[in-house]
């Protein structure tokens, strides 16, 4: 499985988490789950 270290803002870390834990729960690797989800959607829209 690939690593992918990237610095996004704090605000928008801020609201991603609050975001995973309303949609997901907050559980271990959710947010993994939510950024390969937003990825996937980003990249099938590019294509």
């Amino acid at each position: 499985m690939g690593r992918i270290c990237v610095d996004i803002p704090d605000e928008l870390e801020k609201r991603l988490r609050l975001k995973v834990i309303e949609r997901f729960g907050g559980k271990k690797g959710d947010l993994s789950r939510a950024v390969i989800e937003a990825i996937k959607d980003w990249v099938a829209k590019e294509e």
